[in-house]
C-alpha cells in the first residue's frame, strides 16, 4: 500500500513534522502541560516519547492532530507544521488524513458492527467517496494482517488484533505520520509482538511514527528517543545515548532497559540491542565469566541445577516460618460466559496463607475468570472453591469480603464516591461497622497506600497510580486476609509501578497473602514467589517462578518470555531473576 509518507520522504529538506515553541495550559490546569516544546521529525522517521505520568506525553500527541487545542480547550502558544502546513487554521478533520492518531485506550475507537465497517468509518467522515473507500478497505487491512477479517464482529477479536485493526482505520486515511500513544496497554506478551511487529513493517514502508511507550526495551530500535520531564524536553538523541543516561532516566520515572543498566554497573560502556550483543560485551570485558561458566555461554537445564544452588533461595513471607494450611482452596472448577466456550477447564489450585503468587497466560486465558470466582463476582458450572475451609458458596458477600479483596484492572471501575475519605469509608461503614473504628481503619488504610494527605480529593482528579492504590485502600480497610491485583501496574509510569509494588510486597511482608494477575515479566521474576500459567482455561504450570523461567518450551508455547537479564543470565549457565543478582553473581566469578 503506498503512503503519502513514501512521497513525502523523496521531498528534500521537508520535515514531517515541526513543533515549534509549543506551550499549552488545560483550561482548569494549574501548570503548563507543556512548556516550550520544540523538535523535528525527518520523513520516515521514529520517534520514540518517553516520560512519567503527567509529563506531557499525550498532550503533545493531541497537538499534532489539532485535538488539542480544539477539543481540549486550554491556552496554546507556538506552531506546529506537518509536512511543511501550518496546522493552525485547520480543523480536526482536516488534519485527521495528515496525522493519524492510535490512542492508548484503542477499545475505546472501535464501535462498528464489522471490520470493514469500522476501517470505512474515518474515511466516511473526512468526506471520502464510496468507490476510493472500498479501495482503500483491503490494502489497510492486508498491511496489518487482518485479511480476511472482513466480516467479523470487532468484539471477538483478540486484543493484539483490536489493536491491529484501530491501526489499520487510521492506515486507510493514508498519513504522512502516524501517532501511537502507549499502544500495547492492556495486551499479553503475545499481542505486543504482534503491534511492534506491525510498527517495525510501516518503517519499512516509510512512514514517519511517533510512539509513546513506557517500557524501554521496545524502543531500542527507534531513531531517536524524546524524555519528557513536567511539560519540557529533558533529553532528546539516538537510544543508545539517551538509554545510558540511568541517572536522568531514574529521574523522569522511565525504566532503563535491564540489558544496558546491568553493564554499567560491571562499568562496561554500550548500550546493547540484544542479549546477544550483552553477552558479547561481558565476555570481552570478564573472560572468566565465561570460562568458569557451566557450559560455555549456551545455556541450558542440565547446568542450571548448580546455577540455582549459587542463587538465594524464594524468600519466604516475612514472619512464617511454615506455611499453614490452605487458605483458597479450587477444586475441579469450570465456567463458560452464555454462549461462549469453557472459560474456565477443570481448575484446581491451591493459595496458602502469605504466599505472594503471580498468575499469568494470553488474554482469555482465563486469569481474571478464576480470580472473579474466588471472590465470589461468578458462580461455578462446577466445582468447589473453599476459602479457610468454608465453602465460599455458602459465605456472604460481606464475609467473602473481610477474607479476600479484589483490585480490578482498571480503578475507575470501582471507585465512585465524591473523596478520597468517602471512598475508602464505604466499606466498613456498609458493614455497619462503629465510626470511631471506621476512622481508625481509614487512617491506617490511607497511610498505607500513601494518600493521608489527599481525603478531601475528588477520587478522579488523581494521577492513574493514585487511583490505583486508593482502590488497594478501599479494600485493605477490611484487613482482608488475601489480595487480589489484576494488572495492577498496567498504565502506570516506572516510578508508580515501583511505588506500587513496593506497597504490595510490604502488604505480603504484613502478613496478606498476593495474588497478581500480570503479563509483564520482570514483575513476576523480582517480586512473586510462585507462578501459575494459564492456557485456554486450564492450569498449565504451578510452581517456583526459578523454575518456571527455566521452562524454555512452555514459555515460548505460551507466548511469555523470561526478563531480559534472565535470559543473559542464562547464557553464563546461571539463572538471575534481577539485574542486582546477576551483577553480583558475575563479580563474584571475576
Amino acid at each position: 500500500m503506498k503512503t503519502d509518507a513514501q512521497s513525502l520522504s523523496g521531498a528534500s529538506g521537508t520535515h514531517a513534522v515541526s513543533v515549534e515553541g509549543v506551550t499549552f495550559t488545560y483550561h482548569d490546569g494549574g501548570r503548563p502541560a507543556l512548556r516550550s516544546v520544540s523538535l523535528v521529525q525527518n520523513a520516515g522517521e521514529m520517534i520514540g516519547v518517553m516520560g512519567a505520568s503527567g509529563a506531557g506525553k499525550s498532550t503533545l500527541a493531541k497537538c499534532l492532530n489539532r485535538i488539542v487545542p480544539e477539543f481540549e480547550d486550554g491556552d496554546f502558544h507556538g506552531a506546529i507544521l506537518i509536512a511543511g502546513e501550518s496546522l493552525e487554521h485547520l480543523r480536526v478533520c482536516d488534519v485527521a488524513p495528515k496525522v493519524g492518531m492510535v490512542f492508548q485506550d484503542f477499545e475505546s475507537q472501535l464501535f462498528s458492527t464489522n471490520v470493514a465497517h469500522e476501517v470505512a468509518f474515518a474515511m466516511e467522515q473526512v468526506g471520502m467517496d464510496r468507490a476510493e473507500m472500498d479501495r482503500r478497505i483491503l490494502p489497510a487491512l492486508e498491511a496489518v494482517g487482518l485479511r480476511g477479517f472482513e466480516h467479523r464482529d470487532p468484539m471477538s477479536l483478540s486484543g493484539g488484533e483490536k489493536q491491529r485493526l484501530a491501526i489499520a482505520s487510521v492506515l486507510a486515511l493514508r498519513p504522512s505520520v502516524i501517532v501511537l500513544d502507549e499502544p500495547t496497554t492492556d495486551l499479553d506478551p503475545e499481542g505486543r509482538a504482534e503491534v511492534f511487529a506491525l510498527i517495525r513493517k510501516l518503517r519499512e514502508q516509510g512512514l514517519s511514527l511517533i510512539v509513546i511507550e513506557h517500557e524501554s526495551e521496545e524502543l531500542r530500535a527507534a531513531d531517536r528517543i524524546v524524555v519528557l520531564r513536567e511539560g519540557e524536553i529533558a533529553a532528546d538523541g539516538p537510544p543508545s545515548e539517551v538509554f545510558a543516561r540511568t541517572g536522568l532516566l531514574t529521574e523522569c520515572g522511565v525504566r532503563p532497559p535491564g540489558l544496558g543498566h546491568a553493564l554499567e554497573l560491571l562499568g562496561i560502556e554500550a548500550q546493547p540491542k540484544s542479549v546477544d550483543q550483552a553477552y558479547e560485551a561481558i565476555a570481552r570485558a570478564y573472560p572468566r565469566v565465561v570460562t568458569t561458566g557451566s557450559d560455555g555461554g549456551h545455556g541450558g537445564p542440565p547446568h542450571l541445577l548448580n546455577a540455582r544452588s549459587s542463587m538465594p533461595e524464594e524468600p519466604k513471607a516475612a514472619g512464617d516460618t511454615k506455611i499453614g494450611p490452605s487458605f483458597i482452596g479450587i477444586e475441579n472448577l469450570s465456567y463458560s460466559y452464555v454462549g461462549g466456550p469453557r472459560v474456565l477447564d477443570s481448575v484446581d489450585l491451591k493459595v496458602e496463607v502469605g504466599e505472594f503468587l503471580a498468575i499469568v497466560g494470553q488474554n482469555g486465558s482465563g486469569k481474571t475468570t478464576l480470580a472473579k470466582h474466588i471472590v465470589g463476582l461468578l458462580v461455578p458450572a462446577t466445582g468447589r472453591i473453599t476459602i479457610d475451609g468454608k465453602d465460599r458458596s455458602r459465605m456472604r458477600p460481606a464475609e467473602t469480603a473481610r477474607e479476600v479483596a479484589y483490585v480490578f484492572q482498571n480503578p475507575d471501575h470501582q471507585i465512585f464516591a465524591a473523596t478520597v475519605d468517602d471512598e475508602v469509608a464505604f466499606g466498613p461503614r456498609n458493614f455497619g461497622l462503629a465510626e470511631d473504628e471506621i476512622r481508625r481503619r481509614c487512617d491506617e488504610a490511607l497511610e498505607a497506600v500513601g494518600l493521608q494527605n489527599e481525603r478531601q480529593s475528588d477520587p478522579f482528579l488523581l494521577s492513574k497510580g493514585e487511583r490505583q492504590r486508593l482502590a488497594v485502600a478501599s479494600v485493605l480497610v477490611l484487613r482482608p486476609r488475601m489480595l487480589i491485583l489484576d494488572e495492577p501496574t498496567t498504565g502506570l509510569d516506572h516510578r508508580e509501578q515501583l511505588r506500587m509494588m513496593a506497597l504490595v510486597r510490604d502488604l505480603n511482608r504484613s502478613g496478606i497473602a498476593i495474588v497478581i494477575i500480570t503479563h509483564t515479566p520482570w514483575l513476576v521474576a523480582e517480586y512473586a514467589r510462585r507462578v501459575v500459567l494459564m492456557r485456554k482455561g486450564a492450569k498449565i504450570f504451578d510452581g517456583g517462578v526459578r523454575e518456571f523461567f527455566m521452562q524454555d518450551d512452555l514459555l515460548r508455547s505460551s507466548s511469555f518470555r523470561a526478563p531480559e537479564i534472565t535470559e543473559l543470565s542464562r547464557r553464563f549457565g546461571t539463572l538471575a531473576l534481577t539485574t542486582g543478582e546477576f551483577v553480583e553473581w558475575v563479580k563474584g566469578r571475576a
